[in-house]
């Protein structure tokens, strides 16, 4: 028997259906996306998600099937967002309007974030820790979004500026990622203001347009013990590539052609070992700093060597420091002690510019958040090894540098 025709009034029926549907399915993916924000894609649970939305756990499995399809669908709704706005600044007709519009952007979705008119972003830290088919369409999306964002500054005629402009789109897109992180400092009325002056540093850079890039970086010191080191160093490379929950324990001892038992000999539990990574990035970072201070000089020639010599260990192969990603793997108390310690190395970066900014070497920019800024360029530098990889090192940190140290729309740096 054929099923007889719908009437038209079963439309509305079917539309309040969908509609219904896809608020539960919104609602849902937020709920998940502030799971992956605090736990990681591989902390998130099924319980947890439903526990935020007020359903039980078979009411989330009707619309998610398997955890991994869930944290896939979380990431691509970040990458369809950040898509959607950069095909609007791409619209505009000059890279500073571009950029500019960007920038706007991200701040007036935060904006609405705090004010709980928008889900929050799902970070994007775990999507390398994605496996097969869900991995190789994620890896497609965030290229796409690289490529757009690169996009902003027009089409590169020389090698030269190609890779200038794959610097750019990198700092851009990490201190867009970056800002949730120190904006929760500023009162939302202040957004506007943030914005204006995050935007200056990215316009004119932190440098006098007279200055040039002439560092001298200082050699950093290694743990006093080699097996120790080798084990964080390796630990910080996949933490940095996977996240904290996809660098097993495992992985990291067979990094190193070593059983489980030698991490234990090292570290009491998973969390010590991020801790013990972080304590030596800071450390570094730390170190960086006070040697240069040591020195003397203009406080513009001691930024540059300390940002010189920080790209270069995150470039190099004794490197890396250890990025943000593996905070959301931590307990809330480690976390905050965490943030609290990259809070003092941004606060040291801002004091270097207040100084500057006094003696005349450097333009006069918000020190607090071109620090910010700063922070967000030394912690994304890893994955722009391959990048730096296809030229000679000092030419790359030259590159990458330039972004933050003269402006985002300054070719000196591709001359």
């Amino acid at each position: 028997m054929t099923p007889s025709p719908a009437t038209p009034g079963d439309r509305p029926e079917r539309e309040a259906g969908t509609r219904r549907f896809r608020a539960k399915r919104d609602a849902i993916l937020a709920a998940a996306a502030q799971a992956i924000n605090e736990q990681g894609a591989k902390g998130m649970t099924f319980a947890d998600v439903a526990r935020r939305v007020g359903l039980n756990t078979t009411s989330v499995t009707y619309y998610f099937k398997r955890k991994e399809d869930l944290a896939a669908a979380c990431f691509e709704h970040t990458l369809n967002e950040l898509q959607v706005m950069l095909d609007e600044a791409l619209a505009l007709p000059t890279p500073r309007e571009r950029v500019g519009r960007y920038v706007a952007l991200i701040m007036a979705r935060l904006a609405r974030i705090e004010r709980g008119e928008a889900p929050p972003f799902a970070v994007l830290s775990d999507l390398r820790a994605t496996e097969g088919e869900v991995r190789s369409r994620l890896m497609a999306g965030w290229q796409r979004v690289f490529r757009t964002t690169r996009l902003l500054w027009g089409t590169a005629d020389t090698r030269a500026k190609t890779d200038l402009h794959g610097a750019r789109a990198h700092v851009l897109l990490e201190n867009g990622f970056w800002l949730p992180v120190w904006l929760a400092r500023y009162d939302p009325d202040q957004y506007p203001r943030v914005e204006e002056r995050l935007m200056d540093v990215l316009s004119g850079g932190i440098a006098r347009s007279a200055d040039i890039w002439a560092p001298e970086p200082v050699e950093l010191t290694h743990d006093a013990l080699p097996a120790r080191e080798a084990f964080l160093l390796a630990a910080t490379r996949l933490i940095n590539e996977l996240g904290y929950h996809g660098a097993s324990v495992q992985r990291i001892a067979s990094e190193l052609n070593v059983t489980k038992g030698s991490f234990y000999h090292h570290l009491d539990a998973k969390d010590d070992l991020v801790i013990a990574c972080y304590d030596r990035s800071f450390e570094a970072i730390a170190e960086a700093q006070r040697l240069v201070d040591a020195r003397g000089g203009s406080h513009w020639r001691r930024l540059a060597s300390v940002v010189a010599t920080l790209l270069d260990v995150q470039f190099g192969e004794r490197g890396p420091l250890l990025r943000s990603t593996a905070l959301s793997g931590l307990t809330p108390e480690v976390r905050d002690a965490m943030v609290a310690r990259s809070n003092r190395i941004a606060r040291r970066y801002a004091g270097t510019i207040s100084d500057g900014i006094a003696e005349g070497s450097m333009r006069a920019v918000d020190p607090l958040i071109a620090a910010q800024a700063l922070v967000a360029l030394q912690n994304a530098a890893f994955d722009m090894r391959r990048w730096a990889g296809t030229m000679p090192r000092g030419r790359a940190v030259e590159l990458y540098a330039s972004t933050l140290m003269f402006g985002m729309f300054d070719d000196r740096a591709a001359g």
